[in-house]
Parts: C-alpha cells; sequence; structure tokens
C-alpha cells in the first residue's frame, strides 16, 4: 500500500442502502471511490449503533480497493483483532476511546493493520502529539461522532496544527463529517486528503442507478483539488 497525498474519497456504507452493503460498495468503488469507509458504532462510545466484524467480513469480498474501518467503541483492544481478521486495511481508534491508546495504535499495527486514531470536535490536536510515529493516519472529526448527516464543523485550525506536526512523516489526514463540494475546498486547504463523505456521496443514487455517485464523487474531488490551482 503505497502513500501518497493526493486527495482521496472515502464513502460512508452508514449512508448507504443497508440491505445492498456488499453492491453498494462495488457501486461505489465501480463509480471512482479510492476507500470504502465504515463506521463502527456501540451504542456506549457514541448514542448509536450500527454494525460490526461480521459485516466487514461479509462486505470485504466485494471491495477491490481500501477498506478503511472507524471505530466509535469503547473499550476497543478486546475487538482488533477481529476487524483484522475482516479484512480492515485501516483500523481507527478514538484517542477518548480508553487509557492507552498507545498501547490501542500498537495492537492493531501487530495486526499488520495500517492504525489510526480519530479526535473528536472538542480534543485539541496536541492530544496526538506523541502518537505520530505509531500512527498511519489521523481522524479529524467535524461532527460529534454518532450520526450522519450533520452540520460540519469548521476544524481547519486544528488540521493545520496537524500538518504541521506531521512533517514529512506518511501519516493521513482523514476528515469525517459533513463533508460536501463546500466544505472539501475547507479541509483539502488545510492539509487533509482523506475526506470521508456519506450522504453527499449517496445522494440521488441507488445499486441500479448508480451514475449519481459518480457525480457526487467527482464534485467533491474537483472542489478538494480547487484550492491548488
Amino acid at each position: 500500500m503505497s502513500f501518497d497525498r493526493s486527495i482521496k474519497i472515502a464513502p460512508s456504507i452508514l449512508a448507504s442502502d443497508f440491505a445492498n452493503f456488499g453492491a453498494e460498495c462495488a457501486a461505489v468503488e465501480a463509480q471512482g471511490a479510492d476507500w470504502i469507509h465504515v463506521d463502527v458504532m456501540d451504542g456506549h462510545f457514541v448514542p448509536n449503533i450500527t454494525f460490526g466484524a461480521a459485516t466487514c467480513a461479509a462486505i470485504r469480498p466485494h471491495i477491490k480497493g481500501i477498506m478503511d474501518v472507524h471505530l466509535m467503541i469503547s473499550p476497543v483492544d478486546a475487538y482488533i483483532e477481529d476487524f483484522a481478521n475482516a479484512g480492515a486495511d485501516f483500523i481507527t481508534a478514538h484517542v477518548e476511546a480508553g487509557p492507552h491508546i498507545h498501547r490501542t495504535l500498537q495492537a492493531i499495527r501487530a495486526t499488520g493493520a495500517k492504525a489510526g486514531v480519530a479526535l473528536n470536535p472538542g480534543t485539541p490536536a496536541e492530544a496526538v502529539e506523541h502518537l505520530l510515529d505509531l500512527t498511519d493516519l489521523v481522524c479529524v472529526m467535524t461532527v460529534n461522532p454518532g450520526f450522519g448527516g450533520q452540520k460540519f464543523i469548521d476544524m481547519s485550525a486544528k488540521i493545520k496544527t496537524l500538518r504541521n506536526m506531521i512533517g514529512d512523516r506518511p501519516v493521513h489526514i482523514e476528515i469525517d463529517g459533513g463533508v460536501d463540494p463546500k466544505t472539501a475546498p475547507i479541509v483539502a486547504g488545510a492539509g487533509a486528503d482523506v475526506l470521508v463523505a456519506g450522504s453527499a456521496v449517496f445522494k440521488g443514487g441507488s445499486v441500479s442507478d448508480p451514475a449519481p455517485y459518480g457525480t457526487n464523487i467527482r464534485a467533491i474531488r474537483e472542489a478538494a483539488n480547487g484550492v491548488y490551482v
């Protein structure tokens, strides 16, 4: 898995048709998605319950590229191996989810998966400053985690701080929450390279009519890349 800082669009299947997860993953990839983002919620760390490792294992054969699993759960460590065995390429845990995030990141990397660490809107960038050498991805939440379709919270100052902290390290900055063609230039301009989008990708389309997925993905990508024109 080579590293690059080009803009990557990661549709969140939380916004897809739950009865057709496999087909939805294949459809958005065919329409230009770079990664598939899987939001795992436990009803404890966040006020919602979604799906677990069994769902990840079921959709993995339908995903040709990167499966990016975002664990909004607490505790985390006991479930890392399950998600790695389910085929996750990236496993991201929240810095707020437990007392030993350093150990959690070590455990993720020990499975062979890439390790991500997520920051809620109220958590400063400095919370991961001493974790960056163990981290492959920092996920900046631009909504409070738990539900899709929320209003974007501008975290561009935090993103810029992280970009400076990361320096030349091969660490992605991912944005999760409220990403669309209007907000994509804000986060990309601040230094983000992986943009998670749910409703902004899946709106207007379906497995039987996936063309709108491609239109939506291109609109977000073009808006994000436009900051460099």
